[in-house]
């Protein structure tokens, strides 16, 4: 597995943040955009997801990673529900719904293979190298 130095680097966050850009785009406009309170919640679980990866991995450690990963699968459901919602509400094509829906699946199976990796592995995250601490004198 390659060792990211930075969030930007993990393509799960780069799905993510496809996904953010394309729930902006299908809330945007019509009936959808004048539904606030759902317009709303959908972008909210949608920028959870990459908010969650990237702070995870900031943390430094791959327990704390692991517990932002699982919070970032469960923004995942949370759109793919409230995708079910716009879609009975007429919000959306049937065909923007599975391109949606299907990439919010792509990006749960991801997100859980790497916390299986993540919880195998034995690099235990950046905060956890050795450190040198002067002496002060």
């Amino acid at each position: 597995m390659t060792t990211f130095k930075k969030f930007e680097e993990i393509e799960i966050w780069q799905k993510a943040r496809d996904l953010t850009k394309m729930i902006y785009e299908a809330t945007g406009a019509g009936a959808f955009a004048r539904d606030y309170s759902l317009r709303d919640q959908i972008r909210r679980a949608a920028v959870s997801i990459m908010s969650n990866i990237a702070e995870g991995f900031n943390r430094g450690g791959n327990k704390e990673l692991i517990q932002y990963l699982a919070i970032a699968k469960g923004s995942t459901a949370e759109v793919q529900s409230q995708l079910y919602v716009a879609l009975d509400q007429q919000y959306i094509e049937n065909a923007v719904f599975k391109d949606l829906y299907g990439l919010a699946d792509q990006i749960a199976a991801e997100i859980f293979s790497f916390i299986i990796y993540l919880s195998k592995s034995n690099i235990k995250g950046i905060k956890y190298k050795s450190v040198q601490i002067p002496n002060g004198k």
